[in-house]
């Protein structure tokens, strides 16, 4: 199927690594334009340099998206190379930083600024270069806002919001043909899951136990299937869908889990 990205642009967040790599690696070779937004300059360069060399367009933008008015320089820095039309806003990076309860209002408040602060930002500066185009954006999400997870409020409120988001704009957006949904990982393996493994008495045995929960195929989800639907659900093949969040979990999320709970016996 050709997904019809051919020259088409596009800004992901957190991009350097994980899921958001994958997401740039898939769309560049479908032939999209690429503008990574990442704070990790040896990696993200990295990346670009072996994209550039594989023919492929790809830049890197260093930015703090904590820094607001970092995020607006960014932007206007991206869309001036990118020609000031946007076809494709991946709003990807975030951190699930345990800032629970007990911790107190400005671990909360920190959290936000990592995980939801931006994610508002990157739309709205990039608005009129997506309506220009009648782009879409993709937010990335978590199953945390629709299951918990406990000692997280910080992140689970940050991501509660964006689904939130993810209707509101689609709803706000749908007159200028600007599409907008989003994906709820579960449980994906990524470098950053590895380490929090790594830090885990066991780490062995977490995996086995965390896997054994996944009702399709007892295994994680890889960074490569969340950029398969991601890139499906930016390119004009999806052209009707908006306004949706969508669980490429192996039914991690919603079924139930007594079909695996025996495996952990």
């Amino acid at each position: 199927m050709d997904l019809q990205l051919q020259e088409k642009s596009a800004i992901i967040t957190g991009g350097a690594k994980g899921i958001g790599e994958a997401i740039c690696r898939t769309l560049a070779a479908e032939g999209a334009k690429v503008a990574i937004f990442d704070r990790d300059v040896e990696t993200a360069t990295r990346l670009v340099e072996e994209l550039s060399s594989e023919g492929k367009t790809a830049a890197f933008f260093e930015v703090d998206l904590t820094d607001l008015d970092a995020c607006e320089k960014a932007c206007a820095m991206a869309l001036e190379w990118l020609g000031n039309e946007l076809h494709c806003l991946v709003n990807n990076a975030g951190i699930n930083d345990g800032a629970g309860l007990e911790h107190g209002p400005q671990p909360f408040l920190t959290s936000l600024e990592r995980n939801l602060h931006h994610v508002y930002a990157m739309a709205h500066y990039c608005l009129p270069a997506l309506k220009k185009a009648q782009g879409s954006i993709l937010n990335i999400t978590s199953k945390v806002a629709t299951t918990g997870q406990g000692q997280t409020s910080g992140y689970a409120a940050a991501k509660g919001a964006v689904n939130g988001l993810t209707r509101e704009w689609a709803l706000e957006l749908a007159p200028h043909h600007v599409r907008v949904n989003a994906i709820a990982p579960a449980e994906v393996y990524t470098p950053l899951y590895e380490s929090w493994l790594a830090s885990q008495d066991n780490p062995e045995e977490t995996l086995k136990n965390i896997q054994a929960q996944v009702p399709l195929g007892h295994r994680m989800t890889t960074a490569q299937e969340i950029a398969n639907l991601s890139t499906f659900l930016l390119s004009p093949c999806s052209s009707h869908t908006t306004g949706q969040i969508l669980y490429p979990d192996g039914g991690y999320t919603h079924l139930d889990r007594s079909c695996t709970s025996a495996l952990l016996k």
